[in-house]
């Protein structure tokens, strides 16, 4: 049992979608899973287990930022032996080729934290994704039409005090941005799992368009769908 998650061993699956906000969880585990049951309340953070076409899945909120969720991800890694997360959130579009409701599929993450400069004594680590999961989720996003596939940023500011400096991360590519997936690629690399990032396009940064709480909460079930088919191929 561990601190922040305080389920017994055996109640997570091996495979865990993570959206951050934990009612996302809840709708996530009450849509897609058969028998889901909670094995988490703790902090607020639900996290739920199920079956989706006969095999076992969890599903567990994060909370923002990549602080937090780095205290899921070590405990469902380290306490719960954890093969697979993949992250299933909302993103910020950067580029104007994206629109809302857009997919995005993280093949690395760029970020403004100081977690990997500390880890890695003032390096650049350069977190990717699983390139299995990846491979398989763009080929699940081809069935359900189509995806962006490319880099993400992880802030660490949802309001950031220099946001002109945005810029020169879409002038290299950067598609979107959002605030969890490096930790959630470096951590996978340090315990030797896999890990992916799904997220829709809950706004456009570039012209302030964007989509409500309730939207952001219940109406992005593609990105789940190619989540469980990549997770579970």
């Amino acid at each position: 049992m561990s601190t922040h998650i305080g389920a017994a061993a055996g109640d997570i699956a091996p495979l865990v979608l993570m959206p951050g906000d934990p009612r996302r969880a809840t709708w996530i585990a009450e849509t897609f899973l058969d028998g889901a049951k909670c094995y988490s309340e703790v902090r607020g953070m639900f996290g739920y287990t199920g079956t989706w076409n006969g095999q076992p899945v969890s599903v567990q909120g994060s909370g923002m930022g990549q602080p937090s969720l780095a205290i899921y991800v070590n405990e469902l890694f380290r306490d719960y032996d954890v093969q697979s997360i993949i992250r299933v959130g909302s993103c910020g579009a950067l580029s104007e080729r994206l629109a809302i409701r857009d997919l995005v599929i993280a093949s690395g993450a760029c970020t403004d934290s100081s977690m990997n400069r500390i880890a890695f004594e003032g390096f650049d680590y350069a977190p990717v994704a699983d390139f299995g999961l990846l491979r398989d989720a763009a080929a699940a996003a081809e069935r359900h039409g189509g995806a962006h596939v490319g880099l993400m940023f992880s802030s660490d500011s949802f309001y950031p005090a220099r946001p002109e400096l945005m810029t020169r991360m879409v002038e290299h590519g950067v598609l979107a941005v959002e605030m969890e997936a490096s930790a959630l690629y470096t951590l996978a690399a340090r315990y030797g799992r896999r890990a992916l990032t799904i997220c829709t396009v809950s706004d456009l940064v570039v012209t302030g368009e964007a989509t409500t709480a309730e939207e952001r909460e219940r109406s992005f079930g593609t990105m789940v769908e190619i989540a469980l088919e990549a997770g579970l191929s």
